[in-house]
């Protein structure tokens, strides 16, 4: 047992080692305007179209997606590392994000919403329901009624899987505090029995 560390269960661990995550960026309505906020406990539940994300009801992102009943997510590349983090920028005295309105975004087509551009998959939700309770975090849950991925991202029967995610690199968020590029992968060495 020499080389293991046995982690204090009465503190959060999730700080004492590194996971790899998503990170989007979700888009809510928010009085007049709309918000934009990255989040990396983000995933799709289960293998039909939901998705869900953990947030607190102390964000503002809780509170829009419960009123407008909706929000979107985006899937930055790489490359929007940058206009990614801004939307985590600090509110003003007025409670605005001045900042947002800077960024390039694009009407959802089927929610009230905002996507951010450029980004290699677009989702619109309606929202499903909230599941409050997890210490100060609840979990945000939104049926998927439109999804688009962009042509450069998307799976086909023409091209292999290594060389799409080579030429459309995926951002992944490393937590805490770090970020990486996918530009290589491999494929999964599944038993020849297995399903899902």
């Amino acid at each position: 047992m020499d080389d293991w560390t046995e982690l204090d269960v009465v503190q959060p661990i999730w700080e004492r080692f590194f996971q790899v995550s998503p990170l989007v960026v979700v888009g809510t309505r928010e009085g007049d305007g709309f918000d934009l906020a990255p989040k990396h406990m983000a995933f799709p539940m289960g293998w039909e179209n939901w998705f869900g994300f953990v947030c607190t009801p102390r964000h503002g992102t809780y509170h829009n997606a419960v009123r407008a009943e909706a929000f979107t997510v985006s899937y930055p590349r790489p490359d929007q590392l940058v206009l990614t983090s801004l939307t985590a920028h600090h509110r003003d005295e007025s409670g605005a994000v001045p900042l947002l309105d800077s960024l390039p975004t694009e009407p959802a087509s089927v929610v009230d919403g905002i996507l951010l551009s450029n980004a290699y998959v677009h989702l619109e939700c309606e929202l499903d329901r909230v599941v409050d309770g997890f210490g100060p975090n609840s979990l945000v849950i939104g049926k998927i009624v439109a999804a688009r991925v962009h042509r450069d991202a998307l799976r086909t029967s023409d091209r292999g899987d290594t060389d799409r995610i080579h030429e459309a690199p995926l951002l992944a968020y490393l937590h805490p505090g770090r970020f990486a590029r996918i530009s290589r992968s491999r494929a999964f060495p599944f038993p020849t029995d297995f399903s899902r």
